[in-house]
């Protein structure tokens, strides 16, 4: 631990704005808390959240620490802790942001103990996107064989765990991305319809691909950009999962809207509120290991930077200029 001290840090958002408002601030070496377990991180995930969390779409006391989920190693154990062990490889994905670091002390209840078949990389950037994916799919629109689904930002990091996902329990999927390349990899994921069209141009293209009746349900990620297109996608009685902000928050709408297209359902889910225990949680986590153990998931990381490259993993990510996962190593 001690080859660490002198170089540990975190990353925060010392104003909300973009990427360039990142900067590293020194973590001190104190003792790990009563009822707190102290990480040292050996990969961090990357998420959209983490962008919210920066420009202040989620607003947090200033100076705003960043990242929600890595991967490492338990390095002390705080008072009254069971269960956990030094030297566990272990992966946590959490409500409140701070994974930007070499090292963070959390709730022991958030950590999911790694199996062997999963290292730290495939971890932090797969934990979070994963645990989504299996809360959207299941705890929240509870699809089931022969329904048919709408993703969007399909070669995304949530979208390309969810195409598969959606396919190895027998949804047929009709995909969206942002180009012809990107369409070519959810087509490749198991999407059977992989469409890059415009948005508007979209809700006919998916009716055309149902038999006019639209999808059973919409996965949307993107927000502001394509909710038109996503109602407009949805048969009667229909569900909108929307549940992020890509392009920018969704616009008011009127409950008529979903009235006048036929009796639709919208829901605005999180994540968090579906693993809301640890028992949850490790049966959440649990179904995505099994799903990447049996080879159903596969996890590309399209982007691996230092820790202290953070902004330029930012801009990446809202460029839109990568697929797969992207991974902080401190």
């Amino acid at each position: 631990m001690s080859d660490h001290r002198a170089s540990d840090h975190r990353l925060v958002a010392s104003r909300f704005g973009g990427p360039e408002v990142i900067e590293a601030e020194p973590l001190a070496d104190t003792p790990v808390a009563a009822g707190k377990v102290r990480v040292r991180h050996r990969a961090i995930g990357v998420n959209f959240i983490d962008t919210y969390h920066r420009t202040g779409l989620y607003p947090q006391p200033l100076p705003a620490p960043l990242g929600v989920e890595a991967a490492g190693v338990v390095e002390a154990i705080g008072a009254g802790v069971a269960g956990v062990a030094i030297g566990q490889r272990v992966a946590y994905m959490a409500a409140q942001p701070g994974a930007y670091a070499t090292w963070a002390d959390v709730d022991p209840a958030i950590l999911v103990a790694l199996p062997d078949a999963i290292d730290d990389e495939t971890a932090a950037a797969v934990l979070l996107k994963g645990v989504t994916v299996q809360t959207l799919v299941h705890g929240c629109a509870r699809m089931e064989a022969g329904q048919t689904a709408l993703v969007h930002a399909a070669a995304g990091g949530v979208g390309r765990l969810m195409v598969p996902w959606l396919v190895a329990i027998g949804v047929r999927v009709i995909a969206h991305a942002g180009n012809a390349d990107k369409a070519a990899i959810a087509h490749g994921l198991g999407a059977d319809v992989a469409l890059d069209c415009p948005y508007g141009e979209l809700a006919a293209a998916v009716r055309a691909a149902t038999g006019g009746e639209g999808v059973d349900v919409v996965f949307d990620g993107v927000g502001a950009a394509s909710w038109e297109a996503s109602l407009d996608s949805l048969r009667p009685r229909g569900l909108m999962v929307s549940f992020g902000n890509a392009s920018g928050p969704v616009p008011p709408t009127s409950p008529l809207e979903l009235t006048k297209r036929g009796s639709l359902f919208l829901t605005r889910p999180r994540a968090f509120d579906y693993v809301a225990t640890g028992a949850e949680m490790d049966a959440a986590a649990a179904d995505l290991f099994a799903m990447l153990e049996k080879g159903k998931l596969g996890v590309e990381i399209g982007l691996r930077l230092p820790l202290d490259q953070a902004a330029d993993a930012h801009r990446a990510l809202e460029g839109r200029r990568t697929t797969g996962s992207i991974v902080l190593l401190p």
